[in-house]
């Protein structure tokens, strides 16, 4: 029995910016790719194409839980097998970056969470096919197939009592469902 709960990988973010489409917005910045095992980095220019630029912008820890092995199986099995980078706006910095990289995982559940926030940007970035075969060697050895079972209802009938029978504010027993009254309203007509 494999007693491994975990699994991590240093994974490289790179981050590619390109020329605004609209005058409010100078640049567009987009993670496109991810580099497993690369070295630490902190916007580190891998290269330059006219006003294309792509950036090495971070490497962070890519952890593999084994209670969340039909996430990354989700993830692994999709057409393009992809990774979840989190980012959200940086603070101020003189060399004018506009994104701080917080997170990269494998689970698609974890990714659609993030996704649900107004505080953060979430890129799926294509998986190399290295860290795919990394991923489902892990997702081998660890995943058990839940078995499903369908709740059963216990046998007491709720539906033979009706609400509202047998009060005694209401005059007739066709009108169970009106809202019981005091008293007759004076009506001019």
């Amino acid at each position: 029995m494999n007693t491994e709960r975990t699994r991590s990988m240093p994974v490289g973010i790179v981050v590619r910016r390109l020329p605004g489409v609209t005058r409010w917005q100078k640049w567009s910045w987009r993670a496109t790719a991810l580099l497993p095992g690369a070295g630490p980095a902190d916007w580190a220019v891998l290269r330059t194409e006219g006003d294309a630029v792509e950036y090495h912008a971070a490497t962070l820890t890519l952890e593999l839980h084994r209670t969340e092995t039909e996430a990354y199986m989700i993830a692994i099995s999709d057409k393009v097998p992809s990774a979840y980078v989190i980012m959200r706006p940086a603070p101020e910095r003189e060399d004018d970056i506009p994104l701080e990289m917080l997170l990269i995982t494998a689970s698609a559940h974890e990714g659609l969470d993030y996704a649900d926030s107004s505080e953060v940007i979430v890129e799926k970035v294509p998986m190399p096919a290295g860290l795919v075969a990394w991923i489902q060697d892990f997702v081998n050895l660890h995943h058990q197939e839940e078995v499903f079972y369908k709740r059963q209802r216990d046998m007491t009938r709720i539906d033979l009592e009706e609400d509202g029978i047998g009060d005694p504010r209401i005059r007739q027993l066709s009108d169970v469902y009106r809202s019981p009254g005091g008293r007759k309203k004076d009506t001019i007509q």
